[in-house]
């Protein structure tokens, strides 16, 4: 008896029962097989020992394939862990993940690892690397499996076996003498995963993510194809250290965050001239674009929300607030049992169907698009926060646009034009798209799905750009396209968004009058090009490591002076500065000028004008630029101009 399997190329073979992904690489060419470390099987990443069957479609994956980075990270994580237990055999090995740029491994042991241990399990991962002992699988009992970590003392693994399935077997995965559960897959050797590791820092974490439980130690890895992607990642890393927006936050002055406000910004005068700036500039963006600014309720009842769905899939990440006056009498309970219950809103849609609903549209009225600098919140677990990127109030550039089937096309077109200009004028022109489909949760039938992401695809296409399909990654009540940034040092960044929505519209009622006067539901696309101020300016500071473009930088310009004889000619260009609308600042302290510059410029101020004597006896100022060599000596009224042009936002020049 003879098995087909299917190539990428269209063509098939025939193989005989019970062959192997290694059997069908190697008989078509040895140097492919040295190449290839996993096959896809059927759309799926599997081991190359995985037996094939009649009707396979299989494509291989060799070691410098992108999909392969994955693989690779998966078996390093294994090599910790083999070189954790051999140099500290009495340590319990418990969960290891591949995560974005890497793995980690948590470990129960008596004493935490430190920094110090990194060194010596990386010695031992390249000595494993290099025994290169083949990835096998087995397939034990609950029951063998339970036994076998028992006898090892793996009271962890235990309760993870405990928690699979009555009655479904477990893979096992060995290297030589070591093994762990794992659903794989897996490379052919430990010889696969490379020298390109490194080992990048420690951290405690709870067992399973629980506080109640105890602290494991947690140790970080990264690891590539090869040391010349290593040591770009490396460099990466150190410069995002270098422009985290926390630290030059801090050094100039923008925001902080305290404790007793957990997720929520306090915005300093020079951030907020940056918030500003940005919201100005985006209101101007939409209504040029013919949005209506609209302003809705923080708070809502929680029956919109039982109604609109978001209740019942977003209520662990909503604050909410009982509609009761507290009791103040002594030892009476505060809130009686039966308070009726709000919610302040994580989001915005509600509440501008509730406008929409507000009078009769009609078709003629279509497309109707409500613009909001939406004030959300968002119970986010305090282990998640991080600065601007991830807060619990947050203002989105939110939007929501009301239209017919048949508009669709055109709306997205005119969303996608909106935002790539929108993007370029913020300096980022390395956009990727992704179409989010349908999630395994989700509201709606599968025939509104197939309609919604089918006229989202549709979309998209007419429009002549290229995008990826994400599987599952869609919003609960519809398809969604995600657009990526790339900043300047090659980190990618989900900002905009465009969700097609059937669901929403038919939950809270909304209709329009059609032009055969049949009262209809429209269409609803939720839009957002920054997603959240907060966040955006967060990335926007790392982007240009805190050297803001001329039209967002908080101080435009500081004119300092040399010697006092400067001071009253220094007044005057201040004066003549603010005038023109520049953001501006004097400095006549009486410090040398080199210590001035030193200051002005770690706090990232785009341009400083110097003004001694000589410049004040002939109407010129010394400019010196953030980041440039040396210094020009020009006209004031010249230097003064070009600084204008330069700090008029894009959107207001010629």
């Amino acid at each position: 008896m003879m098995i087909t399997v299917k190539f990428p190329d269209g063509a098939t073979r025939e193989y005989g029962v019970g062959t192997t992904g290694t059997t069908v690489v190697e008989s078509i060419s040895k140097s492919l097989a040295k190449k290839t470390v996993a096959m896809r099987r059927n759309g799926e990443l599997s081991d190359l020992s995985d037996i094939m069957e009649d009707g396979d479609a299989i494509e291989f994956v060799l070691r410098d394939d992108e999909a392969a980075l994955e693989l690779i990270r998966h078996d390093a994580a294994h090599v910790m862990a083999e070189a954790v237990q051999e140099l500290w055999p009495d340590t319990q090995v418990t969960i290891g993940p591949v995560i974005e740029n890497g793995f980690y491994y948590d470990f129960s042991r008596a004493e935490p690892f430190s920094m110090d241990d990194l060194k010596a399990i990386e010695k031992r991962m390249g000595q494993i690397i290099q025994r290169g002992a083949a990835f096998t699988r087995e397939v034990w009992s609950r029951e063998e499996a339970k036994r076998v970590f028992k006898a090892k003392g793996e009271d962890c693994k235990i309760e993870l076996i405990d928690a699979v399935k009555e009655g479904e077997d477990l893979k096992i995965y060995k290297q030589g003498q070591w093994f762990d559960v794992c659903r794989g897959p897996h490379m052919r050797t430990t010889r696969d995963v490379g020298q390109a590791f490194k080992l990048t820092k420690v951290a405690g974490a709870y067992w399973r993510g629980d506080s109640n439980n105890p602290v494991l130690s947690r140790i970080y890895g990264t690891a590539w194809a090869n040391k010349e992607q290593l040591a770009d990642y490396l460099h990466m890393v150190e410069e995002a250290e270098k422009r985290d927006h926390r630290k030059l936050g801090r050094e100039m002055e923008l925001f902080h965050l305290q404790e007793e406000a957990q997720g929520s910004v306090f915005w300093h005068p020079k951030g907020f001239v940056i918030y500003n700036a940005m919201e100005q500039y985006i209101r101007r963006k939409v209504n040029a674009a013919d949005y209506k600014e609209i302003k809705t309720p923080q708070i809502m009842d929680v029956k919109m929300w039982e109604k609109s769905g978001h209740w019942a899939k977003f209520r662990d990440n909503m604050f909410v607030v009982p509609d009761e006056t507290p009791s103040m009498e002594e030892g009476a309970p505060l809130l009686s049992g039966d308070a009726k219950l709000m919610a302040l809103k994580p989001m915005n849609c509600p509440a501008h169907v509730q406008v929409f609903n507000q009078g009769i549209k009609s078709y003629r009225d279509l497309p109707l698009r409500y613009a909001e600098f939406g004030c959300c919140h968002r119970n986010e677990a305090h282990g998640a926060l991080h600065g601007l990127m991830r807060v619990r109030q947050m203002t989105q550039d939110d939007g929501h646009i009301f239209c017919r089937e048949d508009q669709v096309q055109s709306e997205t077109e005119a969303f996608c034009d909106l935002l790539d200009s929108i993007y370029s004028d913020f300096g980022f022109s390395d956009v990727k798209i992704l179409l989010a489909t349908r999630p395994d949760v989700r509201a709606g039938s599968d025939e509104v799905w197939d309609r919604a992401e089918g006229g989202l695809g549709d979309a998209l296409r007419a429009t002549g750009r290229e995008f990826e399909v994400a599987q599952g990654e869609g919003a609960f009540y519809g398809p969604k396209l995600e657009f990526h940034l790339k900043d300047a040092i090659g980190r990618s960044w989900q900002c905009g968004t465009l969700q097609l929505d059937f669901v929403t519209p038919e939950r809270l009622e909304a209709s329009y009058v059609a032009e055969d006067s049949s009262r209809q539901r429209p269409v609803m696309m939720h839009r957002a090009i920054l997603g959240t101020l907060e966040r955006f300016i967060g990335i926007l500071i790392e982007n240009h490591a805190g050297r803001m473009p001329m039209w967002l930088a908080p101080v435009q310009c500081v004119v300092a002076t040399i010697v006092s004889d400067a001071d009253e000619v220094a007044s005057e260009i201040v004066a003549r500065m603010k005038a023109a609308g520049l953001r501006v600042e004097a400095d006549f302290r009486n410090e040398k000028i080199n210590y001035k510059v030193r200051e002005h410029s770690v706090a990232k101020v785009p341009a400083i004008f110097v003004v001694g004597k000589r410049e004040a006896e002939e109407g010129t100022v010394s400019v010196r630029r953030l980041g440039a060599q040396g210094q020009t000596v020009v006209p004031v009224e010249e230097a003064i101009m070009a600084l204008l042009e330069e700090a008029t936002p894009p959107d207001l020049r010629d």
